[in-house]
């Protein structure tokens, strides 16, 4: 069973590893922590046990007004392909339903079908390109947006969302 919590000061290390394999160029050390205590921020990682190591990823999902912004999603690479992208995604976007978030944007290069082929599972719908978005390597971004009356259930059998106090630190 996935667990789907949320992310901690602790769980940082691990984090920063997941994604300096997954997403270039990474965000600073301090960019993470600051995504932890924001209170518009849905940043929660993926486990089979609770508050248990390892890490099998991790997802950062912004409230802007209203609508939000999938800033970051990233799988460990021994844990791709067993549901961990699905239970990050579906609770991300339960957390945008709850907020009353209209509509989600997201950037993905145009090159990670894999990550294009999930945000279209989970009802993301192409909007435009954005050339030379991307740098480590310079690549397009194509835009996508996922908007209140697309909202559809998503592969959440075996996630469990668990929610922690205000203060970040139970």
């Amino acid at each position: 069973m996935i667990v789907i919590e949320a992310a901690a000061e602790s769980d940082l290390p691990q984090i920063i590893e997941i994604e300096q394999e997954a997403i270039a160029p990474p965000w600073t050390h301090g960019a993470l922590l600051g995504e932890i205590y924001r209170e518009d921020s849905f940043f929660a990682v993926a486990r089979l046990d609770p508050r248990s190591p390892p890490l099998l990823g991790f997802v950062i999902l912004r409230r802007m007004g209203d609508d939000g912004e999938l800033l970051q999603i990233a799988v460990d690479k021994a844990a791709r392909r067993r549901g961990v992208a699905d239970s990050l995604m579906a609770a991300a976007l339960e957390f945008t339903k709850e907020a009353s978030a209209g509509t989600i944007f997201l950037e993905v290069r145009k090159t990670n079908e894999a990550a294009v082929g999930l945000y279209k599972k989970h009802g993301f719908k192409t909007v435009r390109t954005r050339k030379d978005y991307y740098s480590s390597p310079v690549e397009d971004a194509i835009v996508m947006k996922r908007t209140r009356k697309d909202y559809c259930s998503g592969p959440v059998e075996d996630a469990i969302v668990m929610k922690r106090s205000v203060d970040h630190g139970s």
